[in-house]
């Protein structure tokens, strides 16, 4: 025992010498880096005070770091991701500030055709409604993550447009603090999105997203606007998929019109008659509505069983929630009010829930890429304006990949020519794509979720 405990000794000693010299070695590279950026300052404009100060303070910050490698937005399953941010306490409190600020945001509902329950939620999804806005200096998380390479000149460009920030005079130096990706103040704009698009929503003369709700509300409508917000129309809605749905239609790049989604027998699943974007008819069955309806997941029935040809390709079966007739939508009653097309998406693959999405869903993804994310912004939205609850699901797959793990599934990929691109550890469209090859060639529902039973067959063959 004595004889391990000298071996355990001499082992944690060796890998704190080696943490040690790699953060030194890491230090010295930021130096260098940040010559380089002090330099770079000052040739595109920035005064050389403003620069030589910001500098000088910077910071290596190695925790940024880590956490840009467990982002919860691309790695938790999408049910246990809402359900942790989408609470009764979050709706509960957003509708009090709807009330209390109520006059400031119908203010500017109407004068950028954003929904005042949009605007709250993204407060709500950001900052709780202001009380969590980040405390780390902005200016060392940016050149952090600048530094470490993954998306180098994406973070560079938002470190120099925080340093003009300063040296416009927007922000006093040493006082820009926010969140470990570089955002900041109640809606946790980055500093390139602050410089085309803040406002002043106060007018005093000021622009203020941190201590002003009226300038930080009115900057995020501003936002929205000009990335392309259709007014009165919806950003998503729960659907039921058909029996024998091509899984691999549903993607974000697969549009079509909602007539011939429904042609296809997409069904909703839920749905308010008073909803932005809907008509006066909804129906649940054949009972048409002018009141909001929801179904009721109690009455959700079992679906039947049917015998196969086995002399054909089996088709997968399809998962109990999306066989349920109680209480569905025709989409052909609603009325949706869409210019353009949609897409049908299952955060959680086939067996979880199913959400057909629109226009204004590209635009709450411009904010943040995370399907994740956009669909909690729109269902909380919902929830603010009504009572509406995400029904699907019960069945989905649970459990999520870490970041190792989602580098070790790009990688088995690669390695079974099923190209998912360089690994990064993040499940994206290429990533996907290369899931959807997989699931085909093996006969499995192609829906391109990076599940954890599909590493474990990836890694079990590999074996």
């Amino acid at each position: 025992m004595k004889h391990m405990n000298s071996r355990l000794s001499k082992l944690a000693s060796v890998l704190a010498l080696a943490l040690a010299s790699f953060a030194s070695c890491a230090q010295d590279g930021f130096s260098g880096f940040l010559e380089d950026l002090r330099i770079e300052a000052m040739v595109s404009g920035i005064s050389d005070e403003t620069a030589n100060n910001a500098v000088s303070h910077i910071e290596f910050l190695p925790d940024v770091i880590a956490l840009d490698r467990s982002q919860p937005e691309f790695i938790s399953p999408f049910l246990d991701y809402y359900q942790k941010r989408v609470n009764a306490a979050k709706v509960q409190r957003g509708r009090q500030l709807l009330l209390e600020h109520e006059a400031m945001f119908n203010r500017i509902e109407a004068q950028y055709g954003v929904s005042k329950y949009t605007l709250a939620a993204f407060w709500g999804m950001e900052t709780q409604y202001g009380r969590n806005q980040g405390k780390l200096d902005i200016l060392s998380s940016l050149a952090t993550l600048a530094y470490d390479g993954r998306r180098t000149e994406f973070f560079r460009g938002q470190l120099l447009d925080a340093m003009r920030m300063i040296d416009i005079g927007h922000v006093a130096p040493g006082a820009l603090t926010g969140s470990w990706a570089g955002a900041f103040g109640n809606m946790q704009f980055m500093p390139t999105t602050f410089m085309m698009y803040a406002v002043d929503g106060d007018s005093d003369n000021l622009i203020d997203v941190v201590d002003s709700l009226p300038d930080a509300i009115a900057s995020a409508a501003n936002y929205l606007s000009q990335v392309g917000w259709h007014s009165d129309e919806p950003a998503m809605l729960e659907v039921q998929l058909p029996t024998g749905f091509d899984w691999g239609s549903a993607q974000l790049s697969v549009r079509k019109p909602v007539a011939e989604w429904s042609r296809l027998g997409v069904r909703a699943l839920h749905v308010d008659a008073g909803a932005p974007g809907f008509g006066s008819g909804a129906a649940v069955g054949q009972e048409v509505s002018n009141k909001k309806t929801r179904l009721n997941p109690e009455n959700i029935k079992k679906p039947a069983t049917h015998k196969t040809d086995k002399s054909k390709t089996q088709r997968p079966a399809q998962p109990e929630q999306q066989n349920v007739s109680v209480g569905t939508v025709s989409l052909d009653v609603l009325g949706l009010q869409v210019k353009g097309p949609a897409a049908i998406l299952l955060p959680q693959g086939y067996r979880g829930p199913a959400f057909m999405v629109f226009d204004n869903f590209d635009v709450i993804m411009d904010w943040n890429r995370s399907v994740n994310y956009a669909l909690s912004v729109a269902q909380l939205a919902e929830q603010l304006r009504h009572e509406s609850r995400i029904v699907g699901g019960k069945f989905a797959e649970e459990g999520a990949l870490s970041f190792q793990e989602m580098l070790d599934l790009q990688t088995m990929l690669n390695t079974r020519g099923f190209d998912a691109g360089e690994p990064d550890g993040l499940p994206g469209l290429m990533t996907q794509e290369a899931i959807r090859k997989y699931q085909v060639a093996n006969q499995l529902p192609a829906d391109g979720y990076a599940s954890r039973s599909l590493y474990q067959r990836l890694y079990a063959e590999q074996q």
